[in-house]
């Protein structure tokens, strides 16, 4: 068959190219610290979108930095004991899904958050306040700031309070929550389990935010990741700070949070992939450590696979 990647059987054992920063560890646990110590505020209000069938609530939050997080909240109507529950993330710039596809989930008897990303197309704020360029992109936002600046940072950490808001409504079944999401919700969804332990099961579907420097080596720096050959041709034209940069960049990259994870895994990853690259992909599912599976499409790129949502039904019903 035809390749954008390495052949599979080197896939399957390739541990990614983008450097870890030696202070990695520290500083997620200090991130996570900061997290813990945000009064959320949370907040249900009516969302003005009424069924029989489920309650369909607006979720607020205040998450890192002092923005109000949005989700879209839904729960089975009639409830007679905690139910089991999922959160989702969507795809880069986009928004959470309409009402109608959250269905899906709450007619299996499943309560069900969709987060807004902040600064994309939903409901959540984007508080700002970063130094150098924000331009055509979120990798980048606050590359050129401290560490802590990283706008991904912000964004993975709120996936990680959302799942924990989650978990603490007295309706949820806390010891089964799980999370999926395609593309940047691939990403999310593997931040999410990395830094919510007791996410139960998650489904990344291949996943974005992962192995920039593979991404750049491979002259795919288009589409999704345009802003990283952006922020060169802009901010670095000679290369003098490309190792700096990816080094930063190895912060927010998925591959290296992978080693925390200790929810079950299945991952859909289309061979055919050139928004997100299989071996980027494959970069974080190797590291992870705890029970996994891969569902390998091979005549598939970044688009709809048929039968994922199916698969991924019946993986969270197992929770």
């Amino acid at each position: 068959m035809p390749l954008v990647d390495m052949p599979l059987e080197e896939l399957k054992t390739y541990q990614g190219r983008n450097p870890r920063p030696d202070d990695f560890d520290e500083y997620w646990d200090a991130a996570l610290a900061e997290m813990r110590s945000v009064d959320p505020q949370v907040e249900m209000k009516p969302s003005g979108y009424e069924l029989p069938s489920a309650e369909c609530l607006s979720l607020y939050f205040t998450g890192v930095g002092g923005a109000r997080i949005h989700a879209k909240y839904a729960r089975p109507t009639g409830l007679d004991k905690p139910a089991p529950a999922i959160v989702l993330f969507h795809g880069y710039t986009w928004r959470s899904d309409d009402w109608f596809n959250l269905l899906s989930w709450t007619s299996q008897g499943f309560c069900v958050a969709a987060m807004d990303c902040r600064g994309q197309g939903g409901l959540s704020e984007d508080v700002g306040g970063v130094k150098g360029n924000t331009h055509n992109g979120h990798i980048i936002r606050g590359l050129d700031d401290s560490p802590e600046k990283l706008l991904y940072r912000s964004i993975f950490l709120d996936t990680a309070q959302l799942a924990g808001i989650v978990m603490g409504l007295p309706e949820v079944d806390a010891s089964r929550v799980g999370a999926t999401g395609g593309s940047q919700g691939g990403g999310l969804t593997l931040a999410c389990a990395a830094l919510e332990p007791r996410i139960k099961r998650a489904a990344p579907i291949y996943p974005f935010l992962c192995d920039y420097l593979r991404v750049w080596e491979m002259d795919m720096a288009a589409n999704a990741y345009a802003e990283l050959k952006t922020f060169f041709k802009h901010f670095d034209p000679l290369h003098k700070r490309k190792d700096e940069i990816f080094t930063r960049l190895g912060y927010i990259d998925n591959q290296h949070l992978a080693r925390r994870i200790r929810a079950e895994i299945l991952m859909p990853i289309g061979l055919m992939d050139t928004i997100c690259p299989p071996s980027t992909q494959f970069a974080a599912y190797n590291k992870i450590t705890s029970k996994k599976d891969l569902l390998i499409y091979p005549d598939y790129g970044h688009e709809g696979l048929i039968g994922v949502w199916d698969a991924i039904l019946q993986f969270m019903l197992g929770m």
